[in-house]
């Protein structure tokens, strides 16, 4: 069907058409003219099709109601009247995204499905929840998402409890939200950018039903809203849905939700703040200093495509000048930045941790002069030429890994869209892109720092100190405060509170009612494809290397992995793999210096990344493929560049620097310390299983183990760097050559003779010694810690591996997965006690973890686990419905179909071959899950119990917490020292 600019389509006016060439779309810009929504509609041959609703949310205070709202409307609605239509959504559709993001100054519902019935289903579920939500009229809502005064009995202690409240506390428990919060709230003290639209935890109580109720009123309207359609789809008959099932109703009216500029400084503004660690917890080098600058608009297209690339050419890479500046004076031992972009006025960062407070004054003079001379005399023309190189890479690749292309440019449309501009300048980035390198060599970055930087006084200069007393204060003011509140209370007053307790418990806990699930729509079995998606390899040998081969479409792209087996590594020698892959490309190799290194790298290819990983067998759980993996990717006709710059640096790496070396350890151990808690689901996990498990103790050495490695290594740099510089010599040597390694290679068919041509460009670098493999003797055994942080939430861990235990694989386990994160744990450890999530997860190498994150519970959460066998021996047909078991299978092969980009299917296709995991394999997996009954499921509740009477345990949180339940553990262990 042809489309006529000014004509109207169910409602729908069309006021703008045209070609997107950038990313292959047609684009046509609507106003729904009764109720006055926006939609834009992207139109190609993509089927993961693309839906969103997003509303302009400016908050003006930190209590976090964007946040709650968001949480919120998804909590039940008009057509939908149940407790979680996201939820059933999740366990029963096709999606291949499905969520809702709060940030500064909007919030959007996206939702993404390749199939037409299923992506309708999720635009209905979505629309009718914010536009018709049930929190209008339910207070448990606010009191389960937000937060609610627990007061279960008279006697017990009264606290805070809520979704958002938990999950916010996580999130202000790591010192980089704290800092961010900080920047934005000293850069936009008159604007809504200066408070917290997640929620600071001291605030989120402020918040009233009234308060709440409110904002979802204003705001949550059509006239407020901006519609987003993207892929392969029937416009007209999507528009007709929208008027006939929503837009009608509505009638256009004024929304103030303009976000108004924040008037410049006239000098910058200087802010320091704290933030808590551990009373024991050294507070030397723990300090953050950053310069922050207001620099342009997001509606101009040209600045925020050049200030993203001056950002990267200053900070991004080991031969950015500020970078090295500030390494170079010794402010700190990690340099960090970054260009914020999505708000009305982006930031500029220059950052450094490691840092001590008396050095903000040298740090700030730094950058200017630093500035100051990049400007005068000019940036490095081979420098500038490699970073607009990688970004113009990135942009035509247009690779978003696991998220659909149309959420991206959907985020990247609201970016001007949101602020009444043209949502597709960013889009159609192909004008700036060619300006940019154009005036490139004629100082356009000399004067975008010019301009923008030094002449700009729109800054605020931020610290961020430890302190070990203000979590404790903290913790006791708020139990003070508490204590205090309750004691005011009348006898009635605190009637009314264990009350509204009981009844917020007594609706979390009782089950919807079969026939209101059922208005959730639902696809059937006979939508699913019943065959698993081929992984397609051909083996080759290339110079006596084993070479897979994924032939695809790849736009001309090569994406190459290079597995070199580590097994030769000696055990004690584990953690420095993982610091060679944290360090190779930054060092000076025998043909380039570190700084020439990495732009001969951003000229030629997409990128290098290294990384070590154990890949667990499949016919012996006790076996694993040990693995140093270097990723790269470049255009097919730069071939022969990227393999001599990974021959370069894989076999001629010079670790005789001590300088650098110190340098590059100090600013691991500073980014770790900063994102340790923020990792902590993953280290939990990480540790628990390596009690268990060989490949799990393995992998381990790159996560706590590798922290307390890097901390120790760092407390005596001077007098070990020249032997850490030889052991990293000697495990180089012993990895990179021809013997150890294994390639993958995604390309179309036709461009694999290039790949051959040039593959001896590296192999003819790599060195011939002997592989002779080394004995490991790990320590497994269950060390059952408790992983002591400053942070005031827990991330708990339970789990074993069921091989040892005398079980088998079956992909009903997968199921299982499913049934228990968005049923029993999401209720029992989510709903019921506040934490932001719950997961389980069942390898086919035997290892199961049970696991929390941004849980304020301990003790409670560990019992969840214990109770599962419990929930599954009531896993029958007789209280377990064919439609609800439907639902679980659908939902668990939703997760194993996210489309793949390329690169992803090839890196997939690796590991099968590695793991020996075959076709048929996979394929008997697919026919398991969808052949999967209640009796499977209730029969893995002797697994699952064996499991937790196994006892293996690992915790990571508040320090106190973890004492209080000291007889749950076999040792404490305080993570930063």
């Amino acid at each position: 069907m042809s489309f006529k600019t000014g004509q109207n389509y169910h409602g729908f006016k069309l006021v703008d058409a045209r070609r997107v060439a950038e990313i292959n779309s047609d684009a046509k810009l609507f106003v729904h003219e009764q109720s006055g929504a926006r939609l834009l509609y992207l139109g190609n041959d993509d089927d993961n099709k693309v839906f969103s609703v997003s509303f302009r949310t400016p908050p003006a205070d930190s209590t976090g109601v964007p946040h709650i709202v968001e949480h919120s409307v998804l909590c039940g609605s008009r057509k939908f009247p149940i407790k979680e239509p996201f939820v059933e959504l999740v366990k029963g559709s096709l999606n291949t995204f499905l969520n809702a993001m709060t940030f500064p100054d909007k919030t959007m519902y996206p939702v993404a499905s390749r199939n037409e019935k299923d992506f309708r289903n999720l635009m209905d579920v979505y629309l009718d929840a914010v536009f018709y939500p049930l929190m209008l009229e339910t207070p448990e809502i606010l009191m389960q998402e937000g937060w609610h005064y627990e007061l279960p009995d008279k006697a017990a202690e009264l606290t805070y409890k809520g979704v958002v409240y938990n999950e916010m506390k996580g999130v202000f428990s790591s010192p980089d939200a704290i800092l961010e919060h900080q920047i934005y709230a000293a850069l936009f003290p008159d604007t809504t950018y200066g408070v917290e639209s997640g929620g600071d935890p001291e605030y989120i109580p402020d918040l009233t039903q009234e308060q709440f109720i409110a904002f979802h009123q204003k705001y949550y309207h059509p006239a407020n809203s901006y519609i987003f359609l993207y892929g392969d789809l029937d416009l007209d008959d999507n528009l007709k849905f929208l008027n006939e099932a929503y837009l009608k109703d509505f009638e256009a009216k004024k929304i103030d939700s303009a976000i108004p500029l924040q008037k410049p400084f006239a000098k910058t503004v200087v802010k320091v703040a704290d933030y808590p660690v551990s009373p024991e917890e050294s507070k030397k080098d723990k300090t953050f200093i950053t310069l922050n600058i207001a620099a342009g608009k997001a509606t101009e297209p040209e600045g925020y495509l050049g200030l993203m690339m001056l950002e990267h050419i200053l900070l991004e890479t080991p031969a950015a000048p500020l970078r090295k500046a500030l390494l170079d004076a010794g402010l700190g031992k990690e340099v960090f930045g970054s260009y914020s972009k999505s708000i009305l006025q982006p930031t500029m960062t220059f950052g450094v941790s490691g840092a001590n407070p008396e050095q903000v004054t040298a740090f700030q003079e730094t950058v200017q002069s630093t500035l100051a001379k990049l400007a005068n005399e000019g940036l490095d023309p081979k420098l500038v030429e490699s970073s607009v190189n990688i970004f113009e890479f990135h942009l035509r690749e247009a690779n978003y890994g696991n998220r659909p292309k149309g959420l991206v440019y959907n985020m990247k449309c609201l970016d001007s869209w949101l602020y009444d501009q043209d949502p597709l300048i960013h889009l159609a980035y192909e004008a700036s892109l060619d300006k940019i390198k154009r005036e490139a060599k004629n100082g356009y970055f000399e004067q975008l720092i010019k301009r923008c930087l030094l002449d700009n006084s729109h800054q605020a200069l931020v610290a961020l100190q430890p302190n070990g007393e203000i979590g404790a204060r903290q913790a006791a003011e708020l139990k003070e405060k508490l204590a205090a509140y309750k004691e005011g209370l009348s006898e009635a007053e605190i009637k009314q509170l264990i009350h509204q307790t009981k009844v917020l418990k007594e609706r979390q806990e009782t089950p919807d009612a079969p026939e209101k699930l059922e208005l959730i729509p639902l696809l059937e079995l006979k939508d699913i494809n019943k065959q698993v998606e081929e992984l397609v390899t051909e083996k080759r040998t290339e110079q006596d290397v084993t070479v897979l081969l994924h032939p695809m479409f790849t736009n001309k792209i090569a994406y190459v992995n290079l597995y070199f087996s580590t097994g030769a590594v000696a055990e004690a020698e584990l953690p420095y793999l993982f610091l060679l892959a944290d360090i190779l490309g930054k060092v000076d190799t025998g043909k380039y210096p570190y700084a020439d290194l990495v732009k001969e790298v951003n000229i030629h290819t997409g990128g290098f990344n290294y990384d070590v990983l154990a890949y667990p067998g499949v016919a012996d759980y006790e076996s694993y493929a040990p693995m140093f993996r270097v990723k790269a990717k470049a255009l097919v006709g730069k071939l022969p560049e990227m393999f001599g710059l990974i021959g370069d640096i894989t076999g001629d790496s010079l670790f005789t620097d001590a300088g650098r070396l110190k340098e590059l350890i100090r600013e691991i151990k500073a980014v770790w310390d900063t994102a340790i808690f923020r990792r902590g689901q993953q280290v939990v996990a990480s540790r628990l299983l390596s009690y268990v498990s060989p490949v799990a103790k393995f992998n381990e050495n790159g996560q706590l183990t590798y922290y307390k490695f890097i901390a120790a290594l760092e407390e005596d740099l001077d007098s070990n760097i020249q032997e850490i510089g030889r052991t990293l010599a000697a495990v180089a040597e012993t990895v990179f050559n021809r013997d150890n390694l294994l390639a993958g290679i995604t390309c179309e068919s036709e461009d694999y003779k290039k790949f051959a041509q040039s593959f001896p460009v590296l192999t003819g670098k790599l060195g011939t010694k002997p592989y002779k493999p080394a004995k490991h003797y790990f320590d497994i055994q269950a060390r059952n810690e408790g992983l002591m942080t400053s942070g005031k939430v827990q991330y708990v861990a339970k789990g074993a591996n069921f091989r040892r235990l005398g079980y088998n694989y079956h992909g009903s386990m997968k199921v299982l997965e499913t049934i228990l994160r968005y049923d029993y744990l999401w209720n029992r450890i989510r709903v019921q006690g506040g934490a932001y999530g719950a997961f389980a997860q069942f390898d086919r190498s035997g290892n199961v973890v049970f696991g929390s994150y941004r849980d304020p519970n301990l003790e409670e959460t560990i019992k969840v686990y214990d109770e599962t066998a419990r929930y599954l021996n009531n896993f029958t047909a007789e209280n377990i419905s064919k439609r609800e078991m439907t639902k679980y299978i659908i939902g668990t092969i939703s997760s194993m179909d996210t489309p793949l980009t390329p690169q992803m299917k090839g890196e997939r296709a690796d590991t099968a071959y590695i793991r020996n995991i075959s076709q048929a394999d996979l394929q008997q997996e697919r026919d398991e899950i969808l052949a999967t009954k209640q009796q499977d499921i209730k029969e893995l509740a002797a697994l699952v119990d064996d499991v937790m009477k196994a006892n293996y345990l690992c915790v990571m949180g508040g320090e106190q917490k973890i004492k209080a339940s000291q007889a749950l553990f076999g040792e404490l262990v305080t993570v930063i020292d």
